[in-house]
């Protein structure tokens, strides 16, 4: 969406309707006015990325039927109507149908302006996911390594160019990340996907089983050892063999190690026989081997060896730009595995997208995916963290301040509305209509005694612009 967020204006009251465009545009938006709705219908589809405030009573198709309208074009355009006293009723009906709000006149500009700032951040999160989740459609696993920064663009063109030169790769990157699946592409882009594609977790094994896992072992080798079996090595002879987490091989693996890929030849426990192999190793670490400090026992030889070519995955908190497509390809995924309908990216698990650090990458960001699928991404572990002020607008940063004074002063006077009231210095209508704007139950600061006003919530009425004096 364009920074001007588009809003379509319908009203047949030409002086009202201009007060009202004005209004918006010195909010920063970009207005199409239109004196009646069939007009208006022309410029509006499925594509249309901004929202609607229409004028109830108005000659030819009113504000109903256009609202009706609109909802076969796309339910999810933000319908705003503009009322009068006695259209309240059916205002209020519409809201019941669907329609995101109304406005009862008169109404004070500021009421126009933040109700139609709401609406329009709904209908981009509504345009943003249907956007991702058409991509993430479109790529389905045919496009793994998902990503659209430049990073992860130029990492795919180093997969495709080096792909058939049968080099040996070390891939660096943290937990999660997605080591196994540049392995898998290097393997599957290349001249060797008609072999075995063998994946081994180093960091997984005992050193008492590793080696017969890598070189197989003859029958007799060892206690239990029953049968002849041949070893990952073998196995993948003539396809990709994938070691990852190579920094846990035991040290004594790495000798041998480092002599498979030398002489591409192995020699199984239990026998001095030598057997060719037509192998590919790609390594993958979570530290930097290069650092002698981080890489231990690690052979430097070894490390040498492996070092033809470095592929170095970023971690999700250096690209999260690519965040909300991985994590719609996610949803998608999830939701189809639990046959459930793709949900709506709330305001909120948006937030902890854009906010979280995500340690665990691209694992733990398609964990969270499972959970908002299941919907429960309210009651997981995972902390929604709050936006930052600096984030904020400056008319949200005093909503926030404002509430922060609400709840200080109900906490200082234990919930008790008179005394709190004559500490704002606020009308006690104007008092309950703040707790109704922002959420704040006063129940929750009622102290050992009991509140000395009174301690009944004034409800709003339909009829009751929710504007505070």
């Amino acid at each position: 969406m364009t920074d001007a967020a588009p809003i379509v204006l319908i009203d047949d009251d030409q002086d009202l309707r201009k007060a009202m465009q004005q209004t918006l545009e010195l909010a920063g938006f970009a207005v199409m006015s239109f004196p009646n709705a069939a007009s208006a219908l022309q410029q509006l589809s499925q594509k249309f990325e901004g929202i609607v405030i229409s004028d109830i009573r108005m000659p030819g198709i009113d504000g109903l039927e256009l609202f009706r309208r609109l909802r076969a074009i796309d339910p999810e355009i933000p319908v705003m109507l503009v009322t009068g006293h006695g259209d309240i009723p059916m205002a209020v009906q519409a809201i019941q149908d669907g329609a995101y709000d109304f406005i009862a006149k008169p109404f004070a500009a500021d009421r126009l302006v933040q109700s139609a700032r709401r609406a329009c951040e709904m209908r981009r999160l509504v345009m943003e996911n249907r956007a991702l989740r058409l991509a993430a459609e479109t790529a389905g696993d045919s496009l793994p390594l998902i990503g659209q920064t430049p990073v992860m663009e130029r990492l795919r063109q180093t997969l495709r160019h080096i792909a058939d030169t049968d080099v040996d790769v070390l891939v660096a990157g943290e937990t999660g990340s997605g080591k196994e699946v540049v392995a898998t592409l290097l393997h599957r882009w290349s001249r060797r996907r008609a072999g075995n594609f063998v994946a081994l977790n180093c960091g997984a094994l005992p050193e008492s089983v590793i080696e017969s896992e890598l070189f197989g072992h003859e029958a007799g080798a060892f206690t239990g050892a029953l049968k002849k079996r041949i070893g990952r090595i073998e196995h993948a002879s003539g396809g990709t063999l994938f070691l990852d987490e190579i920094e846990a091989m035991p040290p004594a693996t790495q000798v041998k190690m480092l002599r498979v890929l030398e002489a591409r030849e192995i020699t199984p426990l239990g026998t001095n026989d030598t057997r060719s192999v037509d192998i590919r190793v790609v390594a993958a670490a979570k530290i930097d081997l290069g650092n002698p400090a981080q890489r231990g026992e690690f052979r430097e030889d070894l490390y040498y060896r492996l070092n033809v070519v470095t592929l170095s995955i970023p971690p999700l908190r250096e690209r999260r730009d690519d965040i909300p497509l991985l994590f719609s390809h996610f949803l998608k995924r999830a939701s189809d595995r639990f046959q459930r309908d793709v949900p709506i990216v709330s305001q909120q698990v948006q937030r902890h997208l854009l906010t979280h650090e995500w340690p665990g990458n691209v694992r733990e960001l398609s964990h969270f995916a499972e959970r908002v699928a299941l919907g429960m991404e309210e009651s997981s572990n995972t902390p929604v963290l709050p936006v930052p002020a600096d984030m904020l607008s400056l008319p949200e940063r005093v909503e926030r301040y404002e509430a922060e004074i609400i709840r200080d002063a109900l906490a200082a006077h234990g919930g008790d509305v008179k005394e709190t009231i004559e500490a704002l210095g606020i009308p006690r209508k104007t008092f309950y209509d703040k707790l109704q704007r922002h959420g704040i139950s006063r129940g929750d600061f009622v102290g050992d005694h009991r509140a000395g006003g009174d301690d009944r919530p004034a409800s709003i009425s339909a009829t009751t612009p929710r504007n505070s004096p």
